[in-house]
């Protein structure tokens, strides 16, 4: 049997060098690689038999995470083969199995990102919450990387990132950066959380805040002049706020919502969609690689004074409206940014539909963008992501 280690590394090399986003091993099937957003099978590859994939999922997992191998999975983070990667190791029907995902060591900026430079600003805030929300795999963290970058480049201030895995490494720069890894150098989000406000910190990073106890330290964080960025699983900006409040007992929810309106300055909700629109596939024709295969969709809300009384007073229906017509600030819904995606030739009208929340608006949109013409497309919307190598997340 080839030498685990050597077969990992193999596998992770090809990852890297195919451009591949994820890599999956599970016993008894060759390895998929996910590329371009899709899943694909290695049929050059062997199957991957039982005991290479226990070996492999020791050699890639630190010894000390084995005491909980058989109540569930193991997260981590790793550096091999010329790149970084976040893995779960997990046990499905007595066997292993392994989910990697390659990150980027580079940071990205915002405009490569597809997202318009005016969220630096965010950066620049001295306290307040600023929530990123998208589905699992929509490049929360990446876009989280360029913020807390950005900072680190332009001001002298304390930052504490609390991750489940660290994915993107910072060292100092202008800042000082402490890092901090749930599992090992806490145990709980909210721990680390409680913790980081006895450290002097200017900028918090806390990966995810999902239980109420959290969400509780991390706003109250934000109420004592601290700048507070998190990650939150929802679709758009109002289930964030819905979804926040929503955790908390009823007779609570009216105080949080007060709470919110107070200190949340921004909500940034985003997809990832595979890019499938006119321009790509003339890209694709003329076979080359000019525009990125993946691109981003997203929805801005900025919490000026009229968003702040609706999340108050409990009128999240409405909000909807004020980010629609809050252009002049920054603010799009993402009904309207898909149409400026598909004005671009990013995506097809199908993907559009697909993730909008009301076709008939982004039609709607859309008319309006082809009526003004080449230019007709805001600049603050950001500006049509280029191709680069490695995980387009």
């Amino acid at each position: 049997m080839t030498d685990p280690k050597s077969l990992l590394k193999d596998l992770l090399t090809r990852c890297v060098r195919g451009g591949a986003s994820d890599l999956h091993l599970s016993t008894g099937q060759p390895p998929f690689f996910r590329i371009d957003g899709v899943l694909k099978r290695d049929e050059s590859f062997p199957v991957l038999e039982a005991e290479a994939m226990d070996q492999m999922a020791r050699v890639i997992a630190p010894e000390r995470d084995f005491a909980n191998w058989k109540s569930g999975a193991i997260d981590g983070a790793t550096t091999e083969a010329g790149g970084r990667f976040r893995y779960n190791v997990f046990r499905k029907q007595n066997s292993t199995a392994i989910a990697i995902r390659r990150l980027e060591e580079k940071i990205r900026t915002l405009e490569q990102l597809g997202l318009p430079d005016s969220l630096y600003e965010l950066a620049d805030l001295k306290d307040g919450l600023v929530i990123v929300a998208g589905p699992t795999g929509s490049g929360k963290s990446t876009t989280l990387a360029t913020l807390i970058d950005r900072i680190n480049q332009h001001q002298q201030a304390h930052i504490i990132t609390i991750e489940d895995p660290i994915e993107y490494v910072h060292p100092p720069k202008q800042s000082l950066v402490n890092q901090r890894q749930i599992g090992i150098d806490s145990d709980s989000f909210q721990d680390a959380l409680v913790a980081s406000l006895r450290q002097d910190p200017d900028v918090i990073l806390v990966g995810e805040i999902r239980e109420l106890n959290t969400i509780r330290t991390a706003i109250t964080a934000a109420e004592t002049g601290h700048l507070v960025f998190a990650t939150v699983h929802a679709p758009d900006c109002v289930g964030v706020i819905e979804r926040i409040t929503s955790v908390f007992p009823s007779e609570e929810q009216s105080g949080v919502r007060r709470q919110l309106a107070l200190v949340l300055k921004a909500v940034l909700a985003q997809h990832l969609m595979v890019a499938d629109g006119t321009a790509v596939e003339a890209d694709q024709k003329a076979g080359t690689r000019k525009i990125a295969r993946r691109v981003l969709g997203s929805e801005i809300m900025r919490v000026n004074s009229a968003i702040g009384n609706l999340i108050a007073s409990g009128k999240s229906a409405q909000i909807l409206s004020s980010i629609e017509s809050g252009s002049a600030s920054g603010m799009r819904t993402l009904d309207q940014d898909l149409a400026r995606l598909i004005h671009d030739g990013m995506i097809s009208e199908q993907t559009a539909n697909a993730y909008a929340q009301n076709p008939s608006i982004v039609q709607d949109r859309l008319l309006r963008l082809r009526r003004a013409g080449p230019g007709g497309t805001n600049a603050a919307s950001g500006r049509r992501p280029m191709a680069r190598p490695g995980n387009e997340r």
